[in-house]
């Protein structure tokens, strides 16, 4: 059974408040819903560590201010994560090189959709190609958005919808990694890393973007069946696309 550091269903009033869970053993199933600004999920640093197998992670954030950082360990995971707000930060490593315990994040599905203005999102999933079966969709609507997505695994399907019509943004960061990353200088940043097995459908990425300063870096790798579908209208743009078979 789960070991949790905390209640395992949290609904807050609208009022700034902080969470922080450790958390070791496998079946989790965590609902986390916070309704204001300047909350709290982790940090300080990080405050949130969820080790265990066949873990159910969900969040949904109302409101403005607000920041999540938070490690996942674990051979499996899913969980939908949905944001309603502006200035918001997300900052999720799911594998954690170095952490001792339960997996490498081996299988998973996540969903995250997210509206609203100068909100910074940093998702790193598997470090080593240790995401070996994952589905992973970011829907992003609003403007001056940054998004430093790096899933790093074999036989992955991901999907990235980014929508910053309203984006003036003429220029951004040079990398996802630039220290300078923030919306103050990048309409939306896209940088996706996918290492180890194709074949049989292994590779599927799939980019719908509008708007913002841009900058993508997409990285696949073989044996074979990488694919790579993009539509987007760009302002800045700053395009960076390797696959090798």
């Amino acid at each position: 059974l789960p070991i949790v550091a905390a209640m395992t269903m949290l609904t807050v009033p609208a009022i700034a408040n902080d969470i922080y869970i450790t958390q070791v053993g496998d079946s989790l199933d965590l609902d986390i819903t916070q309704d204001g600004q300047d909350n709290q999920f982790g940090d300080s640093t990080t405050g949130v560590i969820l080790s265990g197998d066949n873990m159910v992670f969900s969040i949904t954030q109302t409101g403005d201010n607000n920041d999540i950082a938070a490690i996942i360990n674990g051979d499996s995971y899913s969980g939908t994560w949905a944001f309603t707000g502006n200035t918001n930060t997300v900052d999720l490593l799911c594998d954690s090189t170095g952490t001792s315990g339960a997996g490498n994040c081996e299988s998973v599905t996540l969903d995250i959709t997210t509206t609203g203005d100068d909100n910074t999102f940093k998702f790193y999933i598997g470090e080593n190609a240790d995401a070996s079966d994952s589905t992973v969709a970011f829907t992003v609507t609003g403007d001056d958005n940054v998004i430093d997505a790096d899933v790093d695994g074999v036989s992955s399907d991901i999907t990235v919808v980014v929508n910053n019509s309203a984006s003036t943004h003429s220029t951004g960061a040079t990398s996802a990694t630039d220290v300078s990353l923030s919306s103050s200088n990048a309409g939306n940043i896209i940088d996706i890393d996918v290492d180890g097995d194709g074949d049989a459908n292994g590779h599927l990425i799939n980019l719908n973007l509008t708007g913002g300063g841009n900058v993508f870096t997409i990285t696949q790798s073989g044996v074979y069946d990488n694919v790579i579908d993009i539509t987007a209208t760009t302002n800045g743009s700053n395009i960076d696309i390797t696959q090798i078979d």
